[in-house]
């Protein structure tokens, strides 16, 4: 089979490696399709990171069981799977409280184990579901982790119905808290330079937009009659952490999704008067986040606007990884397909 190995920063190489055998506890997949991201391009970039080299990189996959190992129940060749490739010990005290991906011992197929980059890919039984009976076609299953990850964003921040939030920038997982956040009921006001991303914002359900730079945040807010419960900051930036911090009103929560490059200085008497709720958030749940992702990517009928192509194994350096670094990606979501040799639509429909 080929498979997408990272060996060190820059050295990302399409290479020969003999079908892995499950072993017990163990499900080998045939790989469909696979999502890069910035934290793969990141590690492609400046690497090892996260990542344990040399390693098959790919965390957000999907595919179809084609063996088991010794002791797997869950499970049977043929089903179709989507993976949360979090691999949590069950045992210690995080895991025990549900709380997966805080695990003492966590580690990430894609990161530390091989991932989903290759033909085929042989991962524990518990960080996959079963997924066959939702009829969604593969390239939707490709974007259930991202997917995922707004999910436990949105679920840690505790939006409801009938509550404002605000979300600052739609890229890679932006446009995913969008979508989620605006399936909770709630009104959503996002925030972006692009004004082709905030039309697709409005198309997953954004209440309104706001070009970032045309006034402040907490002028738009008033503009538009809303009073933020929740606000999201996705870019990682620091004039999207400024505006947020700004435009908090006191009670507000406050969830830095985009990680900031640099130390931000805490103003945390200002804080503490205001009340706010500071909610951090890492990765998902995988008992409760990719289920809830996978029923939400069905309620949509297309998601060509999220992931129109596919491209194939030999082109995920200079038309996957190497775009996300330099901002210069043409679709919201990077899918690779192992078994093709040229790049092909995504097929979203049922």
């Amino acid at each position: 089979m080929r498979a997408g190995v990272l060996h060190a920063a820059g050295d990302l190489r399409v290479e020969e490696r003999p079908v892995p055998q499950p072993g017990p506890g163990e499900v080998l997949v045939r790989v469909a399709v696979c999502g890069v991201c910035g934290s793969d391009a990141t590690e492609f970039d400046r690497g090892p990171v996260l990542t344990e080299l040399p390693v098959t990189l790919g965390h957000e996959f999907a595919g179809v069981v084609e063996a088991i190992g010794e002791g797997v129940t869950s499970l049977t060749p043929g089903a179709v799977v989507v993976s949360g490739a979090g691999i949590s010990c069950g045992e210690c005290k995080p895991c025990r409280q549900g709380r997966t991906n805080l695990c003492r011992s966590y580690r990430t197929a894609g990161l530390q184990v091989d991932g989903g980059l290759a033909g085929y890919t042989i991962v524990p039984e518990g960080i996959l579901l079963d997924v066959t009976a939702t009829g969604l076609p593969l390239d939707t299953l490709g974007l259930t982790q991202p997917m995922a990850i707004a999910v436990h964003a949105v679920r840690r921040s505790g939006l409801t119905a009938g509550q404002d939030a605000v979300i600052i920038g739609v890229g890679g997982i932006g446009a995913f808290v969008t979508f989620a956040a605006a399936a909770t009921g709630a009104r959503v006001l996002v925030v972006d330079l692009s004004g082709e991303r905030l039309e697709l914002a409005r198309r997953l359900g954004a209440t309104a937009t706001f070009r970032s730079g045309d006034g402040t945040l907490a002028e738009q807010l008033e503009s538009v009659g809303m009073d933020a419960d929740v606000l999201f900051e996705v870019s990682g930036s620091a004039p999207g952490l400024a505006s947020v911090l700004d435009a908090a009103r006191p009670g507000a929560t406050i969830v830095p999704i985009g990680i900031q490059k640099a130390d931000v200085a805490v103003p945390l008497g200002s804080w503490t008067l205001r009340e706010y709720t500071i909610v951090g958030t890492v990765a998902h749940v995988m008992a409760e986040d990719i289920p809830e992702a996978v029923r939400l990517l069905g309620t949509r009928d297309d998601w060509t606007d999220i992931a129109s192509e596919v491209l194939p194994l030999d082109e995920v350096v200079e038309r996957g990884l190497r775009p996300l670094l330099g901002g210069g990606a043409t679709q919201i979501k990077t899918l690779i397909d192992p078994w093709i040799a040229e790049a092909r639509p995504a097929t979203h429909e049922r």
